[in-house]
């Protein structure tokens, strides 16, 4: 495993969700930690390969904290600069090839077939990271949203649903659980 890189891209993704270009703040390095995490567990679960499905992770969206204008092709965007940023440590091309697989894939919100395990692990660890940071959601429905207490539970439970649906298979049976606890502290 390519601990130098894992290291480097943690470094490099925490430095851009810093600056005053990422329109998501700071939260969104959260976000992506928790996609690691996840990818990481679901790669282990798999049978995938751990560094791929991780590599992907930390930069599936690195276009998005990059540069806002690419947030709606940000999964094109991303595996483009996936290529260049891997190409400085000499990363095999095949395997940079897996890795922009991974995020041009990982967007449950676009239809696109998931062949390999490791676009499966990254597709899933995005979707269900939303339920690591529920309270991201609460602050994103209360404050920046302004809904009342309804509407902003009825939002966050909605967009909860609509992440546990994108999940595979075989995720919705893992995560089953996690869903249903959340689900039942938002009532």
């Amino acid at each position: 495993m390519r601990e130098d890189i894992l290291e480097n891209l943690q470094h490099e993704i925490y430095d851009r969700c810093q600056k005053q270009t990422n329109k998501f703040g700071i939260g969104i390095y959260y976000h992506i930690v928790e996609v690691v995490n996840n990818a990481e567990i679901l790669a282990e679960k798999y049978g995938a390969d751990k560094e791929i499905v991780m590599i992907a992770a930390w930069l599936h969206d690195i276009a998005s904290i990059t540069d806002y204008n690419l947030y709606e092709l940000h999964h094109i965007h991303g595996a483009e600069m996936a290529h260049l940023i891997l190409k400085e440590y000499d990363y095999d091309d095949k395997r940079i090839s897996l890795v922009q697989k991974c995020i041009r894939n990982h967007r449950g919100s676009i239809r696109s077939e998931k062949i390999t395990l490791e676009e499966l692990c990254v597709a899933d660890a995005d979707a269900i990271s939303h339920f690591d940071s529920v309270p991201s959601l609460l602050y994103l429905a209360y404050v920046q949203k302004g809904m009342g207490i309804e509407e902003g539970k009825t939002f966050v439970k909605d967009t909860l649903t609509r992440s546990f649906q994108k999940l595979s298979a075989e995720s919705k049976q893992y995560y089953q659980d996690k869903f249903e606890k959340v689900m039942e502290v938002l009532g």
